[in-house]
């Protein structure tokens, strides 16, 4: 009896899960079903190593590494209209996604939080995937 309350539990837990990582090749399908993506990085970094085409340039955190909290989701409540409406972020190397999509999930309570697993750099860049706007 007890395996199966624990096995009800793991699948709720799953079912109910706020924030994952995902990879690429999930990342195309679900911006073609229309879940936006934002690059949350700075605007350095968007140049200097481009960006996945149709992502919404949204920097969270600064050169030093503050974040623009009140800024930032003002813009995403204009993107996001509802806290269980999908969306995908992505860094460089997904640090910053990570503790930004958990902070989301565990303390504002978007429920549909999506992260490029690895970032644009191995999560992406390093699959094969294409970006736009690099030097």
């Amino acid at each position: 009896m007890k395996k199966f309350f624990a096995l009800i539990l793991g699948l709720s837990l799953a079912i109910h899960a706020k924030f994952r990582s995902i990879d690429a090749d999930t990342l195309v399908k679900m911006q073609k079903a229309g879940v936006p993506v934002i690059d949350i990085r700075t605007p350095g970094e968007w140049k200097e190593r481009g960006v996945i085409k149709g992502a919404h340039l949204m920097m969270f955190f600064d050169e030093q590494g503050r974040p623009h909290i009140e800024e930032w989701m003002k813009k995403l409540k204009q993107l996001v209209q509802s806290k269980d409406a999908p969306f995908i972020i992505y860094c460089a190397h997904a640090n910053r996604s990570k503790a930004l999509g958990k902070w989301l999930s565990d303390k504002v309570g978007y429920r549909k939080v999506y992260e490029l697993g690895g970032g644009i750099e191995y999560g992406w860049k390093d699959v094969g995937k294409q970006v736009a706007g690099s030097r």
